[in-house]
């Protein structure tokens, strides 16, 4: 039995899911806008400053059918955030599919650490220096969304621009621990270089998931 759900796990069929929560986006582009978040575990990017580090280890969140999964969703919303963790470690083209084929919209947000799968669209690129995107996704990306935990990501988020289409939204965006810190820096950045846009974990601040 295990070896079989292995399988389905494998083939994109059933996925590690983590929580999946009707809530406004608190994040980029879409912030204020009502959502249905679906948090996939598994993650080996390891950012030591991840406010979800309990999604890491796909082992610990159950193996579940995507069907179950889109049929959930679509009775909340007809937008849906894939997320993680890191939501391509696994193959997302069957969940995407089924969101589809009910004509909803799907959005990721992803480290672009592994290939990408599925069929999107809205895709939220944060890139990270511990493992950095495919080539393939920044090509492909709607935005880009840089955390900012310290002065030397300013130069690693110019870095990642350079590879984005010139229509790709530009975000800072403050590491939460860090932030009272960061955004004077982060705001002084942007009135200086226009083309980025501040991103804040507004969520965070309406007490909401």
């Amino acid at each position: 039995m295990q070896k079989e759900i292995q399988k389905r796990v494998d083939a994109g069929e059933m996925l590690p899911l983590m929580e999946a929560f009707y809530t406004i986006q608190g994040e980029g582009y879409h912030k204020g806008t009502a959502a249905y978040f679906v948090r996939i575990g598994g993650c080996d990017v390891g950012c030591h400053w991840c406010d979800i580090k309990e999604s890491w280890n796909a082992k610990l969140h159950p193996p579940t059918e995507t069907k179950k999964i889109v049929t959930n969703a679509s009775r909340y919303s007809n937008t849906v955030v894939v997320t993680g963790g890191e939501p391509l470690t696994w193959d997302m083209g069957p969940l995407t599919s089924q969101f589809k084929e009910k004509g909803m919209q799907v959005h990721i947000e992803t480290s672009g650490a592994y290939k990408l799968t599925g069929v999107w669209d809205w895709i939220c690129l944060s890139p990270k220096k511990i493992k950095l995107p495919q080539a393939e996704i920044y090509k492909v990306a709607h935005e880009l969304k840089v955390i900012v935990f310290n002065k030397d990501d300013f130069k690693f988020a110019e870095e990642q621009a350079a590879k984005v289409p010139e229509d790709c939204i530009l975000y800072l965006q403050p590491e939460w621990s860090n932030r009272d810190k960061m955004i004077p820096l982060m705001v002084d950045y942007v009135m200086q270089n226009p083309k980025w846009k501040v991103s804040l974990q507004t969520h965070k601040y309406l007490n909401i998931p």
